[in-house]
Parts: C-alpha cells; structure tokens; sequence
C-alpha cells in the first residue's frame, strides 16, 4: 500500500525540480487540474491510471521511486525500472486476439498491462 503522505512529498519534489505549477504539471500528464489538486492536499489518493501518466510522461520519474520512495530522483538511465518499459502492442496481440471476446461496436484495444508477482509490469499500447 502506497503511503499518501509520503507519495504526495515525492510529487512535490518533481514539480520542484521542473519548476511546474499544479496546472501546467497537470496539462503535461493529461490529467484534470482538480486531480492534481485533491491530491496534493490528501483529499484523493492516486490512482494507478495516474501513476502510469506520471512515468510515462517524465522519464526520469522511476516508478519504485515514486510508489515507494526507493532509487533515486531524477532516475539515471541505469537505475530506470523495466518495469516503466512500454512495448509496442502488435507483437503482444497477435498471441491473444484468438481468446479475447469480441466487442459490440468498433471498439479496439488501446492497452495491455501486465503484472507480475514481484511486483513488475509491462505496458503495451497501440
């Protein structure tokens, strides 16, 4: 479980560190401005959606660093996680199309995300 108190310090520290408002922060991870701000004063706690943005859109931002405050910030190339890794989703979906239901509509799938037992993942999108 993600300590809040302790993730919105982290938060704090990027913007900070790139000299962002909440808003301009919020614009850069395509988020709404009112996330950014529920957060920041405890009132939310974050999501995983939200998380992804965050690492996705800042690179050095490593993901152990933020849920849990371990490496360091900004993360070097060398001690970024694998786990942050976004692989493109061709490759992944030609093994699964055959299991997955077809949707109504023209629905596609947009992302995969895979979790494993130590506590990794890998993102596919399209």
């Amino acid at each position: 479980m993600v300590n809040t108190g302790d993730f919105i310090k982290r938060l704090e520290e990027i913007l900070r560190y790139y000299d962002l408002s909440a808003s301009s922060f919020a614009d850069k991870i395509k988020v709404q401005r009112s996330s950014i701000s529920h957060l920041l004063s405890g009132r939310n706690k974050p999501s995983l959606e939200f998380v992804m943005k965050v690492v996705k859109a800042i690179p050095e931002v490593d993901l152990y660093w933020l849920l849990e405050g371990k490496g360091s910030f900004p993360a070097s190339k060398k001690t970024t996680s694998k786990a942050a890794e976004v692989k493109p989703l061709a490759p992944a979906l030609e093994n699964m199309e055959k299991n997955i239901p077809k949707a109504k509509g023209k629905k596609s799938i947009d992302k995969i995300v895979i979790f494993y037992s130590d506590g990794s993942f890998t993102c596919y999108e399209g």
